[in-house]
């Protein structure tokens, strides 16, 4: 009868047992200890990876912005043209988006240059091309455009001077 077949037993020798009993024991064993390996090396990121950077963490957890309460009655400060280029116009100007020069590119701005710091700085007010007037910052002042037209010139080489605010006209002048 063949049901005699179907029954019979994988293991048929004392040597056979003692494989079966060691794999049995030693293969998860082996996988366990390297399954902890794997789970506790924390310096294994992905290749070309700084996700789990702290500064890469940091950035992810900044707030998306801020509010800054200002004395509406209190005379305005003018911001320097550094400031002013972080605040309006990297955003653009250090990416090359829409076609604006990089920050720094001497051959992108070389053309621009030769058209003078007034020309420049009437763009940047007024708008030119895809660039909205002011860099799309209202608020600034005609001063502070002029700083920042000074401050990315002269990362190219330009010998523009950022221009300072008229002084206020006093009461004697007036008389």
């Amino acid at each position: 009868m063949s049901d005699s077949n179907e029954h019979e037993l994988l293991i048929k020798t004392p040597k056979q047992l003692i494989y079966a009993v060691i794999a049995a024991f030693v293969i998860p064993i082996f996988v366990i200890i390297l399954l902890a390996y794997y789970v506790s090396s924390s310096e294994k990121p992905a290749a070309g990876s700084n996700a789990f950077s702290e500064e890469s963490i940091a950035a992810r957890l900044a707030p998306v912005g801020t509010i800054d309460f200002v004395d509406a009655s209190a005379p305005r400060v003018l911001k320097t043209g550094e400031q002013v280029y972080a605040a309006a116009c990297a955003a653009c100007h250090d990416s090359g988006a829409a076609g604006s020069p990089k920050l720094g590119d001497q051959g992108q701005w070389s053309s621009r240059l030769t058209k003078g710091f007034d020309t420049l700085w009437q763009n940047a007010v007024n708008g030119i091309g895809a660039m909205p007037a002011k860099g799309g910052n209202s608020d600034l002042d005609d001063i502070e455009v002029a700083r920042a037209v000074a401050y990315m010139g002269k990362e190219v080489g330009a010998d523009y001077v950022a221009p300072e605010p008229a002084a206020p006209a006093t009461a004697e002048a007036a008389k």
